[in-house]
């Protein structure tokens, strides 16, 4: 039995229409006996302001803020609350934004873009040093670490990279994750997402 049915279904809304079409095929999963909603939760606010189709997001630490990434090669900060962008887009990159993640004091910006990482200062909009290079393939994801020092990237070139946030400098050797495979064939793999553990140490 496909596992996103089981952990999905229990929870779905009781009129939803994903639920009135599966239940009978699942019947004997979990259920919620209180608190379930009968329809799904209204969208609270549309942000309006990219050009072209958005690749990321992100919220700030403290949830009053967000970052976009687009297609249109930009970056936007957005207020949560209201969903007015804040100040002007962040240019720089010339391509796509594949993307995007706040630091956890909410003050740097990381981005993807190509094989290149940039950090952005959030208060003023400006790129901060030279662009991160080491990637020969697209840069999938981006993340701080918890104390800000470090950056973790996830490439299409099938490593992950650390990073100086401070110098911008590679720390280490990229970590390769080599061929898989499925059904008897060589699948290559490439990094969609990346993060770090509660510790720090872990990728």
């Amino acid at each position: 039995m496909p596992h996103i049915y089981l952990s999905a279904l229990p929870f779905s809304p009781s009129e939803s229409a994903t639920l009135q079409s599966m239940r009978d095929a699942f019947q004997n999963t979990l259920s919620v006996e209180a608190g379930r909603s009968k329809e799904w939760p209204v969208i609270h606010q549309t942000l309006v302001g990219h050009s072209s189709g958005v690749r990321s997001v992100a919220f700030s630490p403290d949830s009053t803020r967000i970052v976009s990434g687009s297609y249109d090669q930009t970056i936007r900060i957005w207020d949560a609350v209201s969903g007015t962008p804040i100040g002007e887009p962040l240019q720089g990159h010339l391509g796509w934004i594949e993307s995007v993640s706040f630091s956890r004091d909410g003050s740097r910006i990381v981005s993807g873009s190509g094989a290149q990482i940039q950090i952005w200062d959030v208060a003023s909009g400006a790129p901060v040093g030279e662009p991160l290079r080491g990637h020969c393939n697209e840069v999938n994801s981006v993340a701080f670490s918890l104390d800000g020092t470090r950056i973790i990237s996830g490439s299409g070139d099938q490593t992950v990279r650390i990073w100086n946030a401070v110098t911008g400098a590679s720390v280490g050797e990229p970590h390769p994750l080599g061929l898989c495979r499925l059904h008897g064939a060589n699948m290559e793999r490439h990094v969609g997402c990346t993060d770090w553990g509660a510790s720090a140490r872990t990728l």
